[in-house]
């Protein structure tokens, strides 16, 4: 037996001398092999590298979520309102504290979040919001429930985030905010961003949904626009089942949404504007809680391990991964992405790529199936009076127009993922694991188009 390491391994691999690397002669990082077979794709009849895989698991539950939990179930405080005490408010202030700002508004899902700063900005019908189509339906969905227009704009395809260029071409005397989403965990070009809503006199609503503690220049996502939402949804790397949050630097804006997500009613008790009741109830704030202990060692575990993922995985040219913002010294890593090149792997799609991978223990996925230029909505609120109305047709045959973003398309075909809350958080040796059987398929390339 002998241990072989990748990059001796993938130097004479690649240039065709798979029998060599099987016969023992090259050196494959920590990893010990017997015979011929190991070397052979698993879904070929090959041993694979990490049968039986378990990533740590998600949500994540210790003693301390549960007894916060049991805590106010015992206690008969279920809502904020009941009492002064309550533990909605003291995980608004704990959260704030992690962002550095003084206090933050906790909602019942980053949708609500998203809608209670667009209703807060004063943002309704007749009124536009650039956004992304590389996005959770909630995006939009912000927006036309207050019946503004949602503009999307196509991609970066390196980042998976918006293209500045393309937003500020579709900037009208309608377009009100811009609405950028931090993909994957990892801010957008917010210092090209800021300067197309500076120019035009924009707001800057930042979906930071999966972005929770990611730094660009200095800055936490969320911190950099007007106003930024965070999502606390099961998957998320904060996560209470459902839930959301706001945050901002302007204690003023603040104060308008508090009014907003509370039916319309301000911190004063009066009944001052238009709002739903989107409040965050006692049981997900607990939960909450009970996560913030140890949510930042969490935190930087993730970034840790990203790093190591992509240090080791750079003789891979087969998959590439997300293009981050110089100034992006922190990610959320909610996943970890990478664009996958066809070409690189002699031709072979990307769901056989995929299946290769599974069978070696490793579960990869796309992520979004297509954009959201490519949903029913876009016609279905052509039907609707308000758009028509509001719009007119000319306003609407440009939509129509608009919704060629061939970027995104391509995005969504060519991107594979690891879904990275959990399983980010394990050991090096688990990480070695995925990069190994990443490369013993790259390296097994030119039979991937026969399984």
């Amino acid at each position: 037996m002998k241990k072989l390491t990748r990059r001796k391994f993938i130097a004479t691999a690649s240039a065709g001398s798979v029998a060599a690397v099987a016969s023992g002669a090259i050196p494959f990082k920590d990893i010990t092999f017997v015979n011929s077979n190991a070397w052979k794709l698993a879904i070929l009849g090959g041993t694979p590298v990490a049968p039986a895989k378990v990533w740590p698991g998600w949500p994540y539950v210790d003693e301390n979520v549960v007894a916060e939990v049991m805590d106010t179930t015992k206690s008969g405080i279920w809502c904020r309102i009941q009492s002064p005490n309550n533990k909605v408010h003291r995980f608004e202030n704990e959260f704030a504290k992690l962002m550095g700002i003084k206090t933050s508004i906790a909602t019942g899902s980053g949708t609500q979040s998203l809608n209670t700063c667009v209703e807060a900005l004063g943002i309704g019908p007749g009124d536009e919001v650039i956004t992304s189509p590389y996005t959770d339906p909630g995006t939009i969905a912000s927006i036309l429930v207050s019946r503004a227009l949602p503009v999307m704009a196509d991609l970066d395809p390196d980042s998976f985030q918006l293209d500045p260029d393309d937003v500020e071409r579709r900037i009208t005397n309608r377009t009100k905010a811009l609405m950028p989403v931090h993909m994957m965990g990892q801010p957008c070009n917010m210092e090209r961003i800021m300067e197309i809503a500076g120019k035009h006199k924009l707001y800057v609503i930042e979906d930071s949904a999966q972005a929770h503690f990611a730094v660009y220049q200095g800055k936490k996502a969320g911190l950099i626009g007007d106003v930024g939402c965070f999502s606390f949804q099961s998957s998320k790397v904060l996560s209470c089942g459902e839930g959301g949050g706001i945050v901002s630097n302007n204690e003023e804006l603040l104060d308008k949404c508090y009014t907003v997500h509370n039916h319309g009613t301000s911190k004063r008790g009066r009944t001052e504007t238009i709002g739903s009741k989107y409040r965050m109830n006692e049981f997900e704030a607990a939960t909450l809680l009970g996560q913030l202990p140890g949510v930042m060692d969490r935190h930087f575990i993730r970034n840790r391990n990203a790093k190591y993922l992509t240090e080791h995985l750079k003789e891979c040219p087969g998959l590439v991964p997300q293009k981050l913002y110089p100034g992006t010294t922190e990610g959320s890593w909610y996943l970890y992405p990478w664009s996958y090149k066809k070409d690189q792997f002699n031709g072979a799609p990307r769901e056989k790529f995929l299946k290769a991978i599974a069978a070696e223990g490793i579960s990869l996925s796309p992520y979004i199936a297509n954009g959201l230029h490519r949903e029913p909505w876009t016609q279905h609120i052509q039907t609707l009076s308000v758009y028509r109305k509001m719009y007119g047709a000319s306003r609407l045959r440009k939509f129509n127009s608009e919704l060629h973003l061939p970027k995104c398309d391509q995005v969504c075909e060519d991107m594979v993922m690891l879904w990275a809350s959990g399983p980010l958080l394990g050991t090096l040796a688990d990480m070695d694991d995925l990069v190994n059987a990443i490369m013993k398929v790259y390296v097994n390339r030119d039979k991937l188009n026969s399984i």
